[in-house]
């Protein structure tokens, strides 16, 4: 997990739980009667709980009986006096059990919605997961605020083209969320990225070609036919009913065979193309081999920073277990996590590693376009989604520019 995230339930103690934020920071300015508390990053917090930034530090004012004020101009939010770090991010936990977290199954996918019953009005969590709606309580000084100050309505927008997907508009993707097509600042240009990504693309193709492996290790016929064995015996395990099984819950098989992967790679002791049986073989036990969320919870305990070169030594895995479009899809997903929230520093490496599994022939072509053009808040927040597949334009040009060389040959 990268520096600075930690779970929305922070009682739950999962590297492999989907809902993350980054963790609330303050700085103290001023002295005197003048001190107070800021929370530089509130508006990331907030945006992440999908709940305005101005809720939470109101609730910090209301429970430590402070004056709070908002710049939302220039993303300052205030709470009067000099106030703990470790105290501001247990309101926090506070904060989001009460306005955030659904009261029947835990889930922060809510939106808070108001009702008027004759001349009362009722604040209510309405839960995309569940779809129970559950009240707040309504004697907390923070329902005055949020009745004064309700929820703004994002308008959905039309599905836009290929073009303006790109941009991080949604279209027709069941994965895809709508935005308000603002591009996103401090990119590189089209034709510097698309030289680059051509440069790249020639070097991969040089210097680390995914060779078309089989799935047995290269190794002697006794531990081959002993492993063959093994993964029969594995396969044989009971499998679960669907691919429903949450994968927030520490002890699924998802998190299991996570947490399995981690410590089988830190342990040093397998080569990677034993360690691809092994997994293999864990994922058949726990009954989840042909389960195509296993995909994303492999890709993020797999990898490293070196997550180029280590595609080619594990391209049998997942030749192995990607056979459907929703286990490509999936996979796709474990990367977005893996480098939006456990290695942003990877963001510029996107376009080598979807050529990697591109030609390793483990992702489609059609499968990277959807995804590269359709942002999504699936497995990342929307932004951190929006950020990672901006970064793989350069590869979907390379593909469309490829396309179009093998129409003029075919002329």
């Amino acid at each position: 997990m990268a520096a600075g995230i930690v779970n929305i339930r922070r009682d739950v103690d999962d590297k492999f739980y989907r809902y993350r934020m980054p963790l609330l920071t303050t700085k103290i300015e001023g002295k005197g009667n003048g001190i107070k508390t800021v929370c530089p990053n509130m508006s990331d917090v907030a945006r992440a709980l999908s709940r305005p930034p101005t809720y939470p530090t109101k609730f910090f004012g209301c429970e430590l009986g402070a004056q709070t004020s908002f710049d939302e101009k220039n993303d300052r939010y205030i709470v009067n006096g000099a106030h703990d770090a470790n105290r501001l991010r247990e309101l926090l936990d506070v904060f989001i059990e009460k306005y955030v977290l659904c009261k029947s199954c835990k889930n922060p996918e809510t939106d808070l919605v108001i009702l008027k019953q004759g001349r009362n009005e009722e604040i209510i969590r309405d839960c995309k997961a569940c779809g129970e709606r559950t009240e707040v309580d309504m004697r907390h000084r923070l329902t005055t605020f949020i009745l004064k100050n309700p929820p703004v309505k994002v308008r959905k927008g039309k599905k836009k083209d290929v073009a303006g997907a790109a941009d991080g508009v949604g279209g027709g993707s069941p994965d895809a969320t709508e935005g308000n097509g603002e591009g996103d600042a401090g990119y590189e240009s089209d034709d510097f990225l698309t030289k680059k990504i051509k440069a790249e693309a020639a070097e991969l193709n040089a210097e680390a070609s995914i060779a078309d492996e089989g799935w047995s290790a290269d190794t002697s016929p006794e531990a081959v036919r002993s492993r063959i064995q093994a993964l029969e015996a594995g396969m044989a395990a009971t499998v679960l009913g669907g691919d429903d099984e949450s994968d927030e819950d520490a002890n699924s098989p998802y998190s299991l065979l996570g947490k399995w992967i981690e410590g089988e790679k830190d342990s040093g002791a397998e080569d990677p193309k034993a360690l691809c049986i092994a997994i293999y073989k864990k994922a058949s036990e726990l009954g989840i081999e042909k389960k195509h969320k296993a995909m994303t919870i492999i890709a993020q305990a797999l990898f490293t920073d070196k997550i180029v070169s280590e595609i080619e030594s594990y391209a049998p895995l997942f030749q192995k277990m990607v056979t459907s479009e929703k286990h490509q899809k999936s996979l796709l997903g474990g990367i977005e996590r893996f480098i939006g929230l456990m290695h942003p520093d990877l963001v510029p490496a996107v376009p080598k590693i979807l050529m990697a599994f591109y030609q390793a022939d483990i992702l489609e072509e059609e499968v990277i376009t959807q995804w590269g053009t359709h942002v999504s808040k699936k497995y990342v927040d929307r932004d951190t989604s929006k950020k990672v597949r901006k970064a793989g334009e350069p590869f979907l040009k390379w593909l469309e520019e490829a396309d179009d060389d093998d129409d003029d040959d075919d002329e």
